[in-house]
């Protein structure tokens, strides 16, 4: 089985910038029942589709496939829940890590997370500066949250 073991974090000033160029995603979710996400992304030229199951601590299982992009096109357009996800990913290498920095638009927009994939939830890591609070446990933070309650309905404030 595959997994994915990651952890979230805001992101704090605009050093970060300076480090990379990001590529544009565009993302949905199809409706499921039950606690795991069916996903369906394009990125550039490429589409695929991600099944993951519930997160236990910081660890959940991960399926992902390409396919045709003009499927993945079509899905996004006609089967994906709204409203879609829309953001610039950027892959930032420090101290042996990658770092996924997310900047999100559209109804997410002003809502930047960074994380960070692990081979093991007890592995070490340094934080660039650059990285604020952990929200790995915080679900509103999860992608697929944001189309259910973007980021532009929350309270002033729920990002601290």
């Amino acid at each position: 089985m595959a997994t994915e073991i990651e952890r979230k974090f805001l992101v704090v000033g605009d050093h970060w910038r300076s480090l990379t160029q990001g590529v544009l995603y565009r993302q949905g979710y199809l409706p499921t029942q039950g606690p795991c996400t069916v996903r369906v992304r394009v990125v550039g030229q490429q589409a695929y589709l991600t099944i993951k199951g519930p997160t236990v601590n910081h660890t959940r299982a991960e399926f992902e496939y390409e396919i045709p992009l003009l499927d993945g096109e079509e899905m996004l357009e006609t089967l994906c829940l709204r409203p879609l996800i829309e953001k610039r990913r950027s892959k930032i290498a420090y101290r042996g890590f990658v770092w996924e920095v997310d900047e999100f638009f559209g109804e997410n927009s002003g809502l930047i997370v960074a994380e960070i994939e692990l081979a093991d939830e007890n592995q070490e890591f340094e934080r660039p500066d650059w990285i604020g609070a952990e929200v790995t446990q915080d679900s509103k933070y999860f992608n697929a949250s944001l189309i259910r309650y973007p980021y532009s309905q929350w309270s002033v404030g729920a990002t601290s």
